[in-house]
């Protein structure tokens, strides 16, 4: 069918969709409503720029599916930013949800604009603005949205305050991912990282390992992979290699990870730690490690570097960082243990779930809480996926996107088609 989707992320999407239908015998008149957004919004959205003059930047919102409640999804301020690959990342997010059990659709937006060369004024003035556009079509539960790559608790803070001032009182339960001085919930900044770290030892101990001693390497060092290698150290395992758009640093006696997070936080930047541990970021992906955590972008591990890897765990930190060719080729590499994005980088989404129920409910949660309620849901969530990919003798990412369309479906067709 002809579609305003395009682009290598959404057809990345659709491919694994179309796989994971052959694999589940979904009838082919089915599977465009499965696949297909409900909704999706573009908006143009204008600023006054610091220096007098008026830009316009594209905002996107992409709301996959409300069967099983209101949508939820961060929000991307990226350059390059276009609508398939929104979509895609909503289309995640609902298997995503679907496999933790949430109560929830998946959605994503974002403005294409790079927040690098905005000023905090400026920031804040996009922020708002794309918020204002999209009130029409949100709300606590319609969609909520989150942080993403290029937005925080600051952008979410002024997107809460920003419809909270249309609505004529504080509404809290609009985003997730907040300062917890403004509705937010203890250790939501941290979930995913953690969530990735958990996932990846109880791979390592379903291998027989131990993440004491185990080596690891982080691609990508915003908040997901430094949370990642800060928890990974925690845990006892050596960091031994990680990278951001502007520098890699390899050191196999171990990086110091807290300092490399105290002079991001100082540059914004990994650039400029170090000139003696500097390093070639193409051959990072393919470091022996116990570990490797690609916390980045999508579609970083493409047929060829799959076949490079030399790690024993593969915790995909980021959404789609491994395309289908790539696990053609992990297929016959059964010694490489792979934690899929949608189960290993779903803590994020877990405890916005948390912070949403406490918001609504007015009745909010220790830090400890949350971390043992997430535990206990990537645990399920870890044993579920386990159980079927030994049930049906198929990967594990094949096992946890199953799971996830499969509860989907079921709700479709339970509810039926109105009218």
């Amino acid at each position: 069918m002809a579609t305003i989707y395009t682009g290598p992320v959404f057809d990345m999407a659709a491919e694994q969709f179309a796989a994971i239908a052959d694999h589940l015998a979904i009838p082919d008149d089915e599977r465009a409503r499965l696949l297909y957004p409900k909704r999706a919004v573009v908006v143009s959205c204008p600023i006054h720029r610091d220096d007098g003059s008026t830009a316009v930047f594209q905002g996107y919102r992409v709301q996959h599916h409300l069967t099983l409640g209101p949508t939820k999804g961060g929000t991307r301020f990226a350059p390059n930013l276009e609508i398939g690959e929104v979509a895609a990342l909503a289309i995640w997010m609902s298997w995503k949800c679907a496999l933790a059990g949430l109560p929830y659709g998946g959605a994503k937006g974002g403005v294409a604009v790079d927040p690098r060369a905005l000023s905090r004024h400026e920031l804040e003035a996009i922020s708002r603005r794309y918020m204002q556009e999209m009130i029409p079509f949100v709300g606590p539960h319609i969609d909520v949205m989150a942080p993403d790559m290029g937005t925080n608790e600051q952008v979410m803070a002024w997107f809460m305050d920003t419809y909270s001032m249309y609505q004529g009182r504080t509404v809290t339960e609009i985003v997730t991912g907040k300062p917890v001085a403004s509705g937010g919930t203890e250790g939501r900044r941290e979930a995913t990282g953690r969530g990735v770290v958990f996932l990846a030892e109880r791979a390592l101990i379903a291998q027989g390992g131990a993440m004491a001693g185990a080596t690891a390497v982080v691609q990508g060092f915003g908040n997901v992979g430094s949370v990642s290698a800060a928890t990974l150290v925690e845990h006892g395992a050596k960091v031994i290699g990680v990278s951001d758009h502007t520098a890699c640093y390899v050191d196999r006696r171990g990086l110091d990870v807290a300092a490399l997070i105290r002079h991001t936080e100082r540059t914004g930047a990994l650039a400029g730690y170090s000139t003696e541990l500097l390093a070639d970021p193409a051959d990072l992906l393919a470091m022996q490690c116990d570990i490797l955590v690609p916390a980045a972008l999508e579609r970083v591990i493409d047929g060829p570097m799959a076949a490079r890897l030399r790690c024993r765990i593969l915790a995909e930190g980021a959404n789609g960082p491994t395309t289908p060719d790539a696990d053609a080729v992990l297929a016959q590499r059964p010694e490489i243990f792979v934690v899929p994005d949608i189960l290993c980088n779903a803590g994020g989404v877990i405890v916005s779930y948390f912070e949403w129920v406490q918001d609504l409910q007015q009745f909010f949660w220790t830090e400890p809480e949350v971390r043992s309620r997430l535990n206990h849901v990537l645990e399920r969530s870890f044993t579920q996926v386990m159980e079927r990919s030994a049930k049906d003798g198929v990967s594990t990412r094949t096992a946890a996107m199953a799971i996830g369309v499969e509860k989907v479906r079921n709700a479709k067709n339970t509810r039926g088609l109105f009218p």
